[in-house]
C-alpha cells in the first residue's frame, strides 16, 4: 500500500500580517508624497537679474528720487536746521585767507621742521594755496556745480566707463573729476592752457581723491593742437565749458577741424556751454554750410538745473553725421 502524501502548509499569524499591511501602507505614503513634492517658489533674483541690478548701480550717475527722500529723511529723523557756523566746541571757523595764514604762521599741529628736510617725509609737497582749495573760488559760481555738468554730459552723451572723453580747457578738474573717476584709466584726455589751473590739478585735485592710478591725459596748450593725444581710438564724448567764450572764432573752427575725426561717427557727441556765437555771428545759412563741410550736425540747445543750487546752464550739442 502506497504511503500517503502530507499537504505542507503556512500558517501567518495574526499580529505579523497587521505589521506587513502597515509597512506597505507606510511605504506608499512615503512613495506618493516624493512623487507630488515640489520645491518652494524663491522670489530670490537669479544670477542674470541680480547682475543688471549691478549693472544699473555701477552706471547709475544722478540722484534717483528716492535718493533725494532719503537724504531729506535722514536730516528730518535727526531734526537737523541749518546753523550759523560760529566758533564753538571743537570748532574753530576760518576763512581761507585766515587758513592761509595759518598754514604759513604755524605749519599745523605737526610738522616737520624745514631746516630738516632729511625728517621731511611729505611725498608730493602741495602749495599753502592749494592746500586751502582758493582755487575752488575761480569759478564764479559754487565748485559743486562740476558734479551738475558730469551728470548731464555724461547722461546726455550714454558714455560708460570705458568711452573716451576729451575736455577743452578742464582747468583745477572741477568736472574733470567726477569723469576721472567714473571712467576706466587713461580714458580722459584735456587741454588746459593756465598753468596754476594744471598745478592745482596735479598737485592738490588728484592725489587729495586717490585719482593718481586713473593716469588722466592733460596737457598744456593752447592752441587747439590735438596730436599729443595720440591716435587709433575716437572720443565718445568731447566738451567745452565755456572756454570758446575766451578764444577767437578762428581758433574756435580750427579746433573742430582738428577734432572732427577723433570724434566717434554718429554716436559721438561735442557739448558746448552757453551760446555758439562762433558759429551764429556768420550768419544761419553759413553757420550751416560751415558746420556740414566739417561733416558735424547741430542737434540741438539742451538746458540742466543745478542739483544743490538754484542754477542751470545751457548747452549745444553737435556729431559727426559722416563715417
Amino acid at each position: 500500500m502506497a504511503p500517503s502524501s502530507s499537504s505542507k502548509t503556512v500558517v501567518i499569524t495574526v499580529p505579523a500580517l497587521i505589521l506587513s499591511v502597515a509597512g506597505a501602507v507606510i511605504f506608499l505614503f512615503f512613495l506618493m508624497s516624493s512623487l507630488s513634492y515640489s520645491p518652494p517658489s524663491c522670489s530670490c533674483p537669479t544670477g542674470s537679474t541680480a547682475q543688471t541690478s549691478q549693472q544699473q548701480q555701477r552706471h547709475q550717475i544722478s540722484a534717483t528720487p528716492e535718493d533725494i527722500q532719503w537724504v531729506k529723511t535722514q536730516i528730518e529723523v535727526n531734526g537737523l536746521h541749518m546753523q550759523d557756523n560760529v566758533l564753538r566746541k571743537g570748532i574753530n571757523p576760518r576763512t581761507r585767507a585766515q587758513q592761509l595764514q595759518d598754514l604759513i604762521q604755524y605749519k599745523g599741529i605737526s610738522h616737520y621742521e624745514q631746516e630738516d628736510e632729511a625728517k621731511n617725509h611729505t611725498s608730493l609737497p602741495c602749495p599753502n594755496e592749494l592746500l586751502v582749495e582758493e582755487h575752488h573760488s575761480n569759478y564764479g559760481e559754487p565748485w559743486a556745480g562740476g558734479r551738475d555738468v558730469f551728470e548731464f554730459l555724461a547722461e546726455s552723451s550714454k558714455i560708460t566707463p570705458e568711452s573716451r572723453v576729451l575736455e577743452i580747457g578742464c582747468g583745477t578738474l572741477r568736472v574733470g573729476l567726477h569723469f576721472i573717476s567714473y571712467l576706466v584709466p587713461e580714458h580722459f584726455h584735456c587741454l588746459e592752457r593756465d598753468e596754476l589751473s594744471l598745478m592745482a590739478a596735479f598737485k592738490y585735485e588728484l592725489p587729495a581723491h586717490g585719482l593718481l592710478q586713473k593716469r588722466p591725459l592733460i596737457i598744456k596748450g593752447e592752441d587747439m593742437d590735438f596730436e599729443r593725444f595720440g591716435s587709433g581710438f575716437d572720443y565718445d564724448l568731447i566738451y567745452a565749458s565755456a572756454v570758446f567764450l575766451h578764444m577767437p572764432d578762428k581758433l574756435v573752427w580750427v579746433g573742430l577741424e582738428r577734432l572732427v575725426d577723433r570724434l566717434k561717427p554718429l554716436d559721438g557727441r561735442i557739448f558746448v556751454s552757453h551760446n555758439v556765437k562762433f558759429c551764429s555771428r556768420l550768419g544761419g545759412d553759413e553757420c550751416s554750410k560751415r558746420l556740414k563741410s566739417l561733416k558735424l550736425e547741430y542737434m540741438g540747445k539742451h538746458t540742466h538745473d543745478s542739483l544743490l543750487f538754484n542754477h542751470y546752464e545751457i548747452w549745444f550739442e553737435f556729431r559727426r553725421f559722416k563715417l
